[in-house]
């Protein structure tokens, strides 16, 4: 064996491997890229579907809370005035009176789970009896079993003289009972599970002097909050009615 040969085939080996290894080096770079690649469309799947899911949950977070929590609510009328004002936006607790599940479009509200009764002086947004389209709020005057008498605009509530501190005249003129039970009506006697309910603006209310009782089945929930109010007037906002409480 020549010693001078060995160390020739090995010097021409590293020389090949040298050769080789660059071509390995671009073969282990375009394998790595076409993998990233393939990742990328994963990756892309993986964004879209956690963005979906955020969205698809926060959707049902918000349909829950709106059914059986909080449901926020417009006045489009005076019948309020002045406890509540056109274009007030309002806040409605519809868990104090129990956990209930309407039926969309219809008069069906189903009381899940109750909790309490409203009491006197509650303002509650309830199912107009006549239209269960229509949603309207007024303020809880008389409860089952009470005997509501309504003499020249004065409210009695068995037989005695009801505080009203919430009640606001706009018409000084008294109209007798049988041209209308605005100002003269009664007594009558709630039945049970039915409410008497009138507006703040007493003079200017369509409400249970004329359509009746309510039943509580109606009823969806209290009114609390006032969080945004817009003048359409002066086209501005309310600056001070913003987050007041609803008495």
């Amino acid at each position: 064996m020549i010693p001078g040969d060995n160390l020739v085939m090995k010097d021409n080996t590293a020389f090949i491997l040298k050769l080789v290894d660059p071509f390995n080096k671009i073969k282990e770079d375009y394998l790595e890229k076409n993998r990233i690649k393939n990742l990328e469309p994963e990756r892309k799947k993986s964004i879209i579907r956690e963005y979906a899911e955020s969205i698809i949950i926060a959707i049902l977070l918000a349909l829950l809370i709106r059914a059986f929590v909080v449901q926020a609510f417009k006045i489009p009328s005076g019948s309020m005035k002045p406890t509540l004002l056109v274009g007030d936006h309002i806040l409605v607790n519809k868990f104090i009176y129990g956990v209930k599940f309407r039926v969309p479009f219809t008069s069906i509200n189903y009381t899940l789970i109750p909790i309490s009764s409203p009491k006197r002086n509650d303002v509650v947004v309830f199912i107009y009896p006549v239209d269960p389209n229509k949603d309207f709020i007024k303020r809880v005057i008389g409860l089952p079993g009470d005997t509501v008498l309504i003499k020249n605009k004065k409210i009695y509530i068995n037989q005695r003289d009801m505080d009203d501190p919430h009640g606001f005249h706009t018409d000084q003129m008294v109209i007798p009972e049988m041209e209308q039970p605005r100002d003269n009506m009664g007594p009558i006697i709630i039945p049970p599970n039915k409410i008497f309910v009138m507006g703040d603006n007493r003079d200017e209310s369509y409400d249970s002097r004329y359509w009746g009782f309510v039943d509580q089945k109606y009823i969806i929930g209290q009114a609390f909050i006032l969080y945004w109010s817009w003048d359409r007037t002066e086209f501005g906002v309310r600056w001070r009615r913003l987050g007041n409480l609803i008495h």
